[in-house]
Parts: structure tokens; C-alpha cells; sequence
């Protein structure tokens, strides 16, 4: 058609159509039929409505590369009803909406899907997390959500992919995995942890790797592991696991006696652990310690004043009175120095 070679690049042999670097604002309404690979990168397509890439007319579109464009929204149904979708690439845009029903109601064929540097506002982590989590995307195999300054992810996310092979979280800020769960990611096969902020991984993460029976490569590389008594678990299994890209280069970057150490190479005497491990909950129960104990001295305090209330009385009515004494002196002597005929007795009073 006249629009596609107005406005995109088309090879008909190799069924690609070519959109780059174009003053697009919106998807092109006129794209042939036999379409099977599509790129539109480098535009200023901003949003995606619903029905942008319509199933009637592109019945073979199966790789739909939209990076680098100035994309903020994925409306409800915009990527719906693409039979043949396998793959789709949407990193490199500012998104701010993604809809939980951008891929429609029935579920997507879709099995590649790369956000990097896609998620960079983290409130639509959590409109993907509901996406996977809602079982469209049920035949993803690769994710790819690298290069997104990560710092947690919701729990549960991954729960919804069985057939997921490929898991990329590289390069982000990531500095734990607790609430991330890898059940029932039984074909998962490679994850990539590298360049993160990660510090410590506990054994409930650990057990869950030796439980995913398809996992054959995981990258640890340039985290900040903290070598303490807490790394014990994870030197453990790094010593026996063959999982580990690399694992000889896994090094300490805490404390510093232990900077550069080889994780593989520490043993239990080059570690600390006459340190709490946990100081803000040892800090957290000294403080309620101190707090019964101030409660029980308080108590037995307000006892004491009860069984002996009596003689505190006795005791206050004595003070009253003694204090009422030297008050009437005071008052008895200025009555003498302020009355002169009563000064002039007082002077004389020897005579």
C-alpha cells in the first residue's frame, strides 16, 4: 500500500514491515496483511488504544518490536486478539499505564516479552505484576525486566508462569528476595540476578533454587554481599551448588576486613558471629525488657504507698504542722519588727 512505503519500510519477501525513526504519533492504519515481523521504533507513538493492531488484518503478526518510542500508556485490549503474537518488545519507553487487560480477557500467545528499562515508574510494576498474575500470559517463556532500578518486587508475581524459561532481572536495585516466590516455576532454566544491590540470600531462597529442577544457570555477579555470620547459608550452598555462573568471582563488599574475599573461600573462623546479627531486634527487645522492668518497679512502688498510707499520712500531718509552726515564728517576728512600741518593749525588755 502507498501509506507503508510513505511512512514505513516494506519487504515483502521477508513478510517485515520497517517503521523507524518516523514522525508517528499513532500505529498505521494501512499495514499489509502479510506482516509476520513489525518494528515500530524511534517514534513519537505515545499511547496504545484498544484495537491498535487489529487481528482481522494481521492475522500473521508474530514478532511486534515497539522499543524506544515515547510510549506512557497500553490501554485495555491494545495487544487483544493477535492470534499468532510470540513476541513482543516494548523496552526503552516511559511507561506509566499498563492495563491488566491490555492483552484481553481469553489470554495471550505470547512466549517473549522485554521491559527493559521499561518500568522505570515503579507504580506500573504492579499493574505487570497483576497482568502475570491474572493468567494471560500463562505461555510466557523468557521475561526480560533488566535495567528497570528495581528495589522490590511484589509477592507473587511469578506464580502464573509455568512454562517460564527465562527470567532476567539484571541490573537493577534489587536488595532482597524474601517475598519473591519461584513456586511452580518448574521449567525455569536461567536467572539473572547480576548487578543488583543484593547483600545476603536466606535460606528460604536457597531451598527454593534447589527445588526448581530445570535451573541450570543463575548470575550472582557485582551484588554487594555483606560477609557476616547472616552469608553462611549462602557460602554453604555456593560451595556445593553447581547453579552459579562464575561463583569463584563472587566477592565480599562488606565489612571492610573482608573486602575482595572469594565467597567460596570463607570459612566459619574468618567470620563474626560473637555480633548480633540482628541489631535493630535486639535493640527492639531491650527495650521491652526495660519497659517491664520500669512497669514492675512502678507497681511495686504504688503498692508500697497503699500498704503504708496510714503512716504517710501521720508523716504529711506532722510536716504540715511543723512547717505551720515556723511559719507563725516568721510571722510573729515580723509582727515585732514592723510595730515600733512593740520593737522599743523588746529592746528594753532587760531592764
Amino acid at each position: 500500500p502507498d501509506s507503508c512505503l510513505t511512512l514505513c519500510v516494506c519487504f515483502e519477501a521477508a513478510k517485515t514491515v520497517k517503521c523507524v525513526n518516523r514522525n508517528l504519533t499513532a500505529v498505521p492504519p494501512d499495514l499489509p496483511s502479510y506482516v509476520r515481523n513489525l518494528f515500530i521504533t524511534g517514534t513519537r507513538l505515545a499511547r496504545l488504544p484498544a484495537g491498535a493492531f487489529p487481528a482481522q488484518r494481521l492475522p500473521d503478526l508474530s514478532a511486534l518490536n515497539l522499543s524506544g518510542n515515547h510510549l506512557r500508556a497500553v490501554e485495555a485490549g491494545a495487544l487483544a486478539a493477535l492470534p499468532a503474537l510470540r513476541q513482543l518488545d516494548l523496552s526503552g519507553n516511559p511507561l506509566v499505564s499498563l492495563s491488566p487487560q491490555a492483552f484481553g480477557e481469553g489470554g495471550s500467545p505470547l512466549e517473549e516479552l522485554a521491559l527493559r528499562g521499561a518500568l522505570r515508574n515503579h507504580s506500573v510494576l504492579h499493574s505487570l505484576a497483576a497482568v502475570l498474575q491474572s493468567g494471560a500470559l500463562h505461555n510466557l517463556s523468557r521475561l526480560e525486566l533488566a535495567d528497570n532500578g528495581l528495589l522490590l518486587l511484589p509477592a507473587g508475581m511469578f506464580t502464573a508462569l509455568p512454562s517460564l524459561r527465562q527470567l532476567d532481572l539484571s541490573n537493577n536495585s534489587l536488595v532482597g528476595l524474601r517475598n519473591v516466590s519461584f513456586q511452580g516455576l518448574g521449567q525455569l532454566q536461567s536467572l539473572n540476578l547480576s548487578d543488583n544491590s543484593l547483600g545476603v540470600l536466606r535460606n528460604g531462597t536457597l531451598a527454593q533454587f534447589r527445588g526448581l529442577p530445570a535451573l541450570r544457570r543463575i548470575g550472582l555477579g557485582r551484588n554487594t554481599w555483606v560477609c557476616d555470620c547472616a552469608i553462611e547459608d549462602l557460602v554453604t550452598w555456593l560451595k556445593e551448588t553447581d547453579q552459579v555462573e562464575g561463583k569463584e568471582a563472587l566477592t565480599c563488599a562488606y565489612p571492610d576486613k573482608m573486602l575482595g574475599k572469594a565467597l567460596v573461600k570463607i570459612n566459619s573462623s574468618d567470620l563474626n558471629c560473637s555480633v548480633p546479627i540482628d541489631v535493630p531486634s535486639q535493640l527492639q527487645t531491650s527495650y521491652v525488657f526495660l519497659g517491664i522492668v520500669l512497669a514492675l518497679i512502678g507497681a511495686i512502688f504504688l503498692l508500697v504507698l497503699y500498704l503504708n498510707r496510714k503512716g504517710i499520712k501521720k508523716w504529711m500531718h506532722n510536716i504540715r504542722d511543723a512547717c505551720r509552726d515556723h511559719m507563725e515564728g516568721y510571722h510573729y517576728r515580723y509582727e515585732i519588727n514592723a510595730d515600733p512600741r512593740l520593737t522599743n518593749l523588746s529592746s528594753n525588755s532587760d531592764v
